[in-house]
Parts: structure tokens; C-alpha cells; sequence
């Protein structure tokens, strides 16, 4: 009997193993899904005044382009030949983190306005919520862990 239920309990594991890898990667419904979740949250942990609500779409318009922007390097990463050199992949790395830095500041710009009409409870939820809490490195915060970025990290 156990040698007739090994196949079908390999075959059963090998279904599992896919069909977690399945789940593992987000649809682009998903993603979708969860950015107007997080830009939603974003919002709502803000609490905006009437007159604020005025200087809000620039900055989900930022944000929904640095999302864009960090999910098109991720795919051009994903579809590159591995480096054949450190000198290769360090250039890769510092072109990396100079479109996330032009993209950040985009973000920064847009939502500079908006931050100077916050009232300082309001400034207070802004580090922690969109990823800058107390788990920054010893070496100051990274823009990898901000979630506008995610894609990349992923």
C-alpha cells in the first residue's frame, strides 16, 4: 500500500510546491489592489482638512508614478543577464539607486506642499506609515524600505 500512495503523495507535494509559487507572485489586479489600499491608508492615517484635500492629487499622482517607475526597473532587472563583473554590477546598483533617488525626489517634491499645510500630529504618523519607522539601519534610512519602492525589493 505505501508504495502506492508514494507517487501520489509526491504527485500531491509537487502540486502544493506550485501552486505556492503561484500564490507568491502578485497579479497585476493585486498590485493594483494594494497600492490603492496603501495610497487609501496613506489618506486616512493623514485625516485631511477640506483645504488639504486641495494639495492631495499631486501627491497620489506621484506616488502612483514612483510605484510605475519602480516596477518597470524591477521587470528590467528580472529580464537582464546576470552581471559578468563587479564593475558591471556595481554600475547596475548606482544606476539603480539614481532613478530611485530621482524618483523619491519627485515624491518629496509633490508632497512638500502638502506636509507644510500638516499640522505636527499629522507630520508625526507620516515616517512610520510609509516606511520609515524605527527599523532604519544604524546607517540612517534607506529608500528601500519605503513602500513605493517594494517592487524592487521583491
Amino acid at each position: 500500500m505505501t508504495a502506492y500512495l508514494t507517487p501520489v503523495i509526491a504527485q500531491a507535494q509537487q502540486q502544493q510546491a506550485q501552486d505556492q509559487d503561484e500564490e507568491k507572485e502578485a497579479s497585476p489586479s493585486d498590485k493594483s489592489a494594494f497600492l490603492n489600499a496603501h495610497i487609501a491608508a496613506l489618506k486616512a492615517v493623514l485625516a485631511l482638512t477640506p483645504e488639504q484635500e486641495k494639495l492631495w492629487p499631486p501627491v497620489e499622482t506621484a506616488i502612483r508614478d514612483a510605484v510605475k517607475e519602480s516596477s518597470a526597473r524591477a521587470e528590467k532587472l528580472r529580464s537582464m543577464p546576470e552581471p559578468k563583473s563587479a564593475l558591471e554590477l556595481l554600475n547596475l546598483v548606482a544606476d539603480q539607486e539614481i532613478a530611485r533617488a530621482t524618483s523619491l525626489k519627485k515624491f518629496v517634491t509633490a508632497f512638500e506642499p502638502l506636509v507644510t499645510s500638516l499640522t505636527p500630529e499629522q507630520k508625526r504618523r507620516i515616517p512610520a506609515f510609509i516606511g520609515l519607522g524605527e527599523s532604519s539601519s544604524e546607517h540612517g534610512p534607506s529608500s528601500a524600505e519605503l513602500w513605493i519602492f517594494e517592487e524592487e525589493a521583491n
